[in-house]
């Protein structure tokens, strides 16, 4: 799993089991963390023509498939496959375009192991925005919780509707947008939001990120990088608001949307929102939240907190190769829901 934040690739080693109820274990899991030369490639990769982007595509896969190999080695374990998400370069729904690089062919011949990949451009071709996947599992593997909330690259909240269907979809930009500021002052993130916590908020930079039009919009829904570049770095870097100002005002306006979705649903009892992604360390981010929001915040393990979209993909492999639903159309807004996910044998 590589994430938008450019964290490095995340590896986890699941074992599942399905009785009354599907159970987890993460038994392994570690991150590579990316050097300069492959965090400023995927930085640029959606930069580059799309005949540039096989290139790329072939190379991480060969990435992928040493670091996954050699992670099966040093932990002496034998997987039955790899299930791998890739690193999305493009993701523009409405056009029917979705793109994840790491070529699964190249992984599966360095393996020597099936790999299920490409999880999200069938769902596109569905109508859907192949966005976001996790959801299904949070239902199957989570279902004690009413919101599981991701805070990575992007926030995305996934909750069961008074229908008892799944609903989930992205909210607004997170570690996206907070590390570009970070990286302003010389830092990689901002390590527990220290900051942020030293800015002040910028009420008209404020109102002005909260009205851009895409928080109106009615799910399903989902974000890109393409459309931070377009509608959100434009207004930071017309503001000329301080780097930590901008950073506490980015926070605030994350919290509130996030509370403005949780806050305005009714749930019986004591609502608890599952907290996981990087955006989880960010101590003073989830203090604004939780300040916030009426549903109590619930941060797990790190193991959780770090590696639980790793093992989701996982879980998502497991069903694509038993040939079962692991995409739903009350998610995505596909015409049906489907089995996604492409696989390849070396």
């Amino acid at each position: 799993m590589s994430g938008t934040s450019l964290d490095g690739l995340d590896m986890a080693y699941c074992e599942f089991e399905k009785g009354r109820k599907w159970k987890y274990i993460i038994i392994y899991a570690e991150t590579k963390k990316y050097n300069k030369v492959w965090k400023d490639k995927l930085a640029a990769a959606y930069k580059k023509k799309y005949s540039e982007i096989t290139g790329i595509d072939v190379e991480f896969g060969k990435f992928i498939g040493k670091e996954v190999l050699k992670f099966i080695n040093d932990k002496k374990i034998s997987p039955d496959f790899i299930s791998s998400h890739g690193h999305t370069v493009f993701h523009r729904p409405e056009k029917g375009i979705t793109v994840q690089i790491g070529k699964g062919q190249t992984i599966s011949s360095i393996c020597k192991l099936p790999v299920v990949c490409d999880f999200r451009s069938g769902d596109v071709a569905l109508g859907g925005q192949g966005a976001p996947l996790v959801p299904l599992v949070d239902k199957l593997l989570f279902s004690e919780y009413t919101y599981c909330l991701n805070l990575g690259g992007f926030a995305n909240l996934s909750y069961d509707n008074s229908r008892g269907k799944r609903t989930a979809y992205d909210i607004c930009p997170v570690n996206m947008v907070l590390n570009a500021l970070a990286n302003e002052l010389g830092k990689e993130f901002d390590k527990a939001g220290k900051i942020a916590a030293k800015g002040k908020i910028d009420h008209e930079l404020l109102s002005r990120l909260n009205s851009i039009p895409f928080y109106k919009s009615k799910p399903p829904k989902s974000l890109g990088r393409e459309w931070v570049e377009k509608n959100f770095f434009p207004i930071l870097d017309n503001h000329s608001a301080s780097v930590q100002d901008k950073a506490r005002t980015v926070c605030e306006h994350i919290a509130v949307q996030i509370a403005f979705v949780v806050n305005t649903k009714i749930f019986s009892g004591h609502p608890r929102i599952l907290v996981t992604g990087g955006g989880a360390y960010n101590q003073f981010l989830i203090k604004r939240i939780s300040f916030l929001s009426k549903p109590k915040m619930v941060l797990p393990d790190d193991q959780t907190i770090q590696f639980k979209e790793a093992m989701a993909f996982a879980f998502l492999g497991i069903l694509r190769m038993n040939n079962e639903i692991n995409i739903l159309k009350s998610v995505t807004g596909a015409k049906r829901n489907s089995s996604g996910g492409k696989i390849y044998r070396s």
